[in-house]
This record gives C-alpha cells, sequence and structure tokens, in this order.
C-alpha cells in the first residue's frame, strides 16, 4: 500500500531523529537555538524559520511527525521526484514558519494597541478584556491575586493612579513574557504540507490508520479530517492548547498552493 522508504525521505528522518538524540543525550540546548521566535524579537534569527522544524518537544511530538513523513513521503517523493519533494517539504515548513509569524504579528500589535489604550484611557474594563485575552498563564497563588486586582481591587478603585501604575505594569510585563517566551519548533508544518500533497495527489487510495487498522478511508477524508480540525482549533482557541495550528495550516496552505497550482511539475 505505501511506497518502500526513498532517499529523501530517509535523510529527513535520520536528520530529525538525530538532532533529538544528540540533543537529548548529550544535552545540548538545541531546540533553543533552533527554535522559531518571535519575528520582531532580539533573540529571533533568520536561520531559525528553517531549523525550528528540526527540532521537537519530546519523543511523542517527534514520533507524530516521523510517522507521517514516514508513510505519506515516499509516494510523494516518487511522484515529484527526489529534487522536488525536499523543495516542497522545505518551502511547507517555511511557510509553516512565515505564517505563524505572521499571526504572531498581528496578536502582538493587538497587545500593543489595548496596552496604548489603557494608558490613554484607564478603566477596569479595559483590564478585564486584557486579562481574559492574554493573561490565561497565571496559576495558583499568583492567579488569585491577579483575579482580586482584576475583579476586586482595581474596579473598586478606578481613580487610583498608583493601582493603575501597577495594572499597567502588569499588562507590560505580560506583553514583555509573550515577546520572550514566543517560540515553536517541530516539523507539523512540513509533514501536514506532505499530507496534504499525497491527499490531493493520491485521494481515493485507502489507508488504514495506525491505531485504527480495521476501518481504511480514503487519502482525501483523512486530509479533511486535518484541515478541518486545525480550522476549528484555531476557532476554539483554548487557552491551554499551546499548539501552534496556524502554522499547521501555513503548511498545508503552501502544500495546496503547490499542487494545485502545479507549481512542482512532476518527474
Amino acid at each position: 500500500m505505501f511506497a518502500p522508504i526513498t532517499p529523501t525521505v530517509r535523510m529527513l528522518l535520520v536528520l530529525n531523529i538525530g538532532v533529538f538524540l544528540i540533543e537529548s543525550f548529550l544535552d545540548l540546548p538545541l531546540s533553543s537555538i533552533l527554535s522559531l521566535k518571535y519575528l520582531f524579537s532580539e533573540n529571533f534569527q533568520p536561520y531559525q524559520v528553517f531549523t525550528y522544524m528540526f527540532v521537537h518537544a519530546d519523543f511523542w511530538h517527534l514520533f507524530g511527525n516521523m510517522i507521517v513523513l514516514f508513510f505519506f513521503g515516499p509516494m510523494l517523493e516518487n511522484f515529484l521526484g527526489s529534487n522536488k519533494f525536499l523543495i516542497f517539504y522545505v518551502a511547507c515548513g517555511i511557510g509553516a514558519s512565515l505564517f505563524h509569524g505572521l499571526i504572531n504579528y498581528l496578536e502582538m500589535s493587538q497587545m500593543e494597541d489595548a496596552i496604548a489604550s489603557f494608558r490613554v484611557m484607564p478603566s477596569p474594563e479595559k483590564f478585564l478584556d486584557f486579562a481574559n485575552d492574554y493573561a490565561n498563564g497565571f496559576t495558583g497563588q499568583r492567579y488569585f491575586k491577579f483575579y482580586n486586582l482584576v475583579h476586586e481591587i482595581y474596579p473598586g478603585n478606578p481613580d487610583n493612579q498608583q493601582i493603575q501604575g501597577e495594572v499597567l505594569g502588569i499588562m507590560e510585563s505580560l506583553r514583555n513574557s509573550y515577546v520572550s517566551q514566543s517560540s515553536m519548533l517541530g516539523a507539523s508544518g512540513a509533514t501536514l504540507g506532505v499530507l496534504l500533497g499525497f491527499g490531493l495527489l493520491f485521494p481515493e487510495m485507502e489507508i488504514r490508520l495506525l491505531f485504527f487498522p480495521f476501518f481504511p478511508i480514503k487519502a482525501i477524508y483523512l486530509v479533511t479530517f486535518f484541515a478541518a480540525y486545525e480550522i476549528y482549533s484555531v476557532i476554539e482557541q483554548r487557552p491551554d492548547d499551546n499548539i501552534a495550528h496556524f502554522a499547521h495550516i501555513g503548511g498545508m496552505l503552501i502544500a495546496f498552493i503547490i499542487i494545485k497550482f502545479n507549481i512542482l511539475k512532476h518527474k
């Protein structure tokens, strides 16, 4: 059902697994160096739009991406040719990083606008809106202190300039934290691009999923499910979801454009 492993897929598997093993056993901070930082932060380096796709958070993050590449990559490589498949893979990965970076920039712009608006005309309502949008990471004692400030202390003293200054400091601290901690890693944008490319080129092929082998599903339906899930996740925006869904969508979008417009002529 699936083609034997091909040269470029083998190279990508070895590279991804090798980087993970080197980081794990030699205790090197490769993820910190190679992951994609916020495009306008002092920690960003241009090479990160490429290198981020070769580092992973943990074994299961790596496994999920490599299993997609292993099963779906060879047929796509056979169809496009090794060189064009590599271009396809890298284009999906870089496209994912740039799309993620664009969304990060838009979110940061909204945060900056909210802070600027509060600075001009502070109010408990503006602080509450800001907290609901950006302060989901508070837990434990820090959460209760922050909750009291948002819902009790500041609303009860809306004209107190000392409290206003404290509130503004918290908002700016959250902004700075967002910039410094914003980081993305993993091959998901590229591998989901491979999955979507496979589904578009071989839509009628039946696939038996690894964990549900008794229920074959056509490739086009599998791809549609993944695309719909990513869009749903973006709309839902769960506070505890730290997956870069916009990057996934970006990688799939690049794959769709390349395949539909036949940008890479198959061999």
